[in-house]
């Protein structure tokens, strides 16, 4: 990970508290058009993020795995859905099914996903900011926070903008 984005996820992490609280107003808001703001904030924020130069998120989270996730990757790796589950996938406490280990199997030497074209829609979705409805889910982007660079600048100027 870079030192520039190792920097934002220390300042998200001192400042968690405060920037929880922040997000939820925002969510708590009447705000018009809101996810086309967040989207426009999203595809700004990622011209400038280089997410191979982090990959903490396939390092320190596991996404859950749906059973049209498994069938697509399975198959991507000419494997039996049952097998694949077996090998790379456990239920847990939530009744989940999440990776057996981290960081993510799939994560190669190179912080490049070895089944990118095919990988999970919970990592294609991270951190869930082009999604709809997004504005509920500030709870969601205070935690990516944590882990995320780029979750930490969309959270910087959601803030800024509608937290007043």
């Amino acid at each position: 990970m870079t030192e520039e984005y190792e920097k934002l996820i220390k300042r998200a992490s001192s400042h968690h508290e405060i920037m929880k609280k922040k997000l939820a107003l925002v969510a708590k808001k009447k705000i018009k058009n809101f996810d086309h703001e967040v989207h426009a904030i999203h595809a700004k924020v990622f011209e400038g993020i280089d997410c191979t130069k982090c990959a903490n998120c396939c390092k320190t989270l596991g996404p859950k795995f749906n059973e049209t996730d498994i069938v697509r990757i399975s198959s991507e790796l000419g494997m039996r859905r049952v097998a694949f589950a077996s090998v790379y996938l456990h239920e847990d406490e939530d009744g989940d099914l999440v990776l057996t280990k981290l960081p993510c199997h799939f994560l190669g030497d190179d912080s490049m996903c070895e089944i990118y074209d095919a990988r999970p829609r919970a990592c294609k979705n991270y951190p869930h900011t082009e999604e709809k409805n997004v504005q509920p889910k500030m709870r969601l982007l205070a935690m990516n926070t944590l882990y995320c660079p780029a979750a930490v600048l969309i959270a910087d100027e959601l803030i800024a903008k509608f937290a007043k």
